[in-house]
């Protein structure tokens, strides 16, 4: 088993200024590929540019990409996020769809650095009461009871419908003012 992630910091969940709640706003801000023109370990960089750039960019209109060929170097990609983080990530002999895959996959994210998660759910407003779950409100004979029961097997909501209820009411009114008579 391995130790990492005594490494990692720990937090909480959260999303950057509660993005999702209104409209949804990509934390991409730009993307910086870099590669060299002549060497063999950029030809996936190179190729994702020639094939699948120019689609990456009009699906992702609030992402600036920029290009940027260096001499004899090794490709990496630079992503850069609205809350400032910069991710950095060698491209170094990967293909075209490995290229595809880690830009989406940079796209997706909120830039927040990876943490270990203390628990799975947060709250700004915690409450003694626990968290809600679908038998929270249910009766407790249900908890001792033997199926199939009697009175638990039978569907609920067997009493009139809304449509019925409202045509009692109008009658009871009816009968209750005699001079509201219906217009004929």
């Amino acid at each position: 088993m391995s130790n990492t992630h005594l490494f990692l910091p720990s937090g909480f969940i959260r999303t950057p200024l509660q993005n999702g709640l209104g409209r949804y706003i990509p934390q991409l801000q730009r993307i910086t590929l870099k590669f060299c023109k002549n060497h063999g370990g950029s030809r996936g960089v190179r190729d994702f540019i020639e094939s699948d750039l120019m689609e990456f960019a009009k699906t992702n209109p609030g992402t600036v990409v920029y290009l940027k060929p260096r001499r004899h170097r090794s490709p990496c990609m630079v992503a850069e996020y609205l809350n400032g983080e910069r991710d950095y990530m060698s491209c170094h002999e990967f293909s075209r769809d490995e290229v595809h895959k880690w830009l989406s996959y940079m796209c997706t994210r909120s830039g927040i650095p990876v943490m270990r998660f203390r628990k799975y759910q947060h709250t700004d407003y915690p409450t003694i009461q626990g968290v809600w779950n679908p038998f929270t409100h249910q009766a407790p004979e249900i908890n001792v009871a033997e199926f199939p029961h009697d009175v638990l097997s039978k569907p609920a909501g067997q009493g009139p419908t809304a449509t019925e209820q409202l045509i009692e009411i109008f009658k009871k009114t009816q009968i209750e003012d005699p001079t509201n008579k219906p217009q004929q």
